[in-house]
């Protein structure tokens, strides 16, 4: 399954799942959608990331909640399920191209399931990605939320040097997306007339003060990332 220069939407356990639910109910479409672990039993998808080995949710209890309808899905899940062995209980169980990606990137640097799918993405040379649900905010274990998000954000690094257009959903903490533009360049943030740094339709970047944003967001026809609201009734 060929995925280069697609675009492609990546949904994760985090709460910001949310809007994907809300961009796919607002008419928007990707060319695949890939989920991560548990999120199968919600999302249609095209592919899907479980890099533990599937013994962990069939023979253990290891995996809380999510044990109970992995156990049910996995077995019969048509899709394939990328993970780090093969298990000839789960019939569509892929094994990651590990050796390739790793070469190929020159990094082994994977501490959670989501770096191993954008890696993929990385390595498959998509278009776009796309992030919902990928937010890393665990109450009582800060040390895996900040390894967690320090490891997505290192391939998310490596994709936008790549060359691939990166979005994360506006709610999430990956990338300081749910931080206001006005607050996120250290320093400036404290001016008056605040600095911001803003990604334009055609890859590049434009910096400019808080008091120009309007005509710059013209001039360039950047388009304002906001909070994606629920579809209302249409009105005619």
């Amino acid at each position: 399954m060929d995925c280069q220069d697609k675009r492609v939407a990546i949904v994760g356990l985090g709460a910001s799942q949310v809007d994907y639910c809300i961009a796919v109910q607002n008419s928007k479409t990707w060319d695949e959608t890939w989920c991560i672990n548990s999120a199968i039993a919600t999302y249609k998808c095209d592919r899907a990331f479980m890099m533990d080995p599937a013994s962990r949710y069939l023979d253990t209890e290891d995996a809380g909640h999510q044990t109970q309808v992995m156990r049910n899905l996995l077995p019969k899940f048509q899709q394939p399920i990328y993970s780090c062995e093969l298990d000839e209980r789960v019939p569509r169980l892929v094994e990651y191209p590990i050796e390739d990606v790793v070469r190929q990137t020159k990094s082994g640097y994977f501490n959670n399931t989501v770096a191993y799918a954008v890696a993929f993405a990385l390595w498959s040379k998509v278009k776009e990605i796309n992030l919902f649900g990928i937010d890393f905010s665990y109450a009582g274990n800060l040390h895996f939320a900040e390894a967690g998000r320090a490891c997505v954000e290192f391939w998310l690094c490596k994709c936008i040097e790549a060359g691939i257009q990166v979005g994360v959903s506006p709610r999430s903490g990956l990338l300081d997306q749910n931080v206001p533009l006005n607050e996120r360049l250290y320093g400036y943030h404290r001016l008056e007339d605040q600095k911001i740094a803003m990604p334009c339709p055609d890859g590049e970047w434009v910096v400019c003060d808080r008091s120009n944003i309007q005509i710059v967001i013209e001039k360039h026809n950047i388009e304002q990332v906001e909070v994606e609201k629920p579809p209302e009734p249409y009105k005619g």
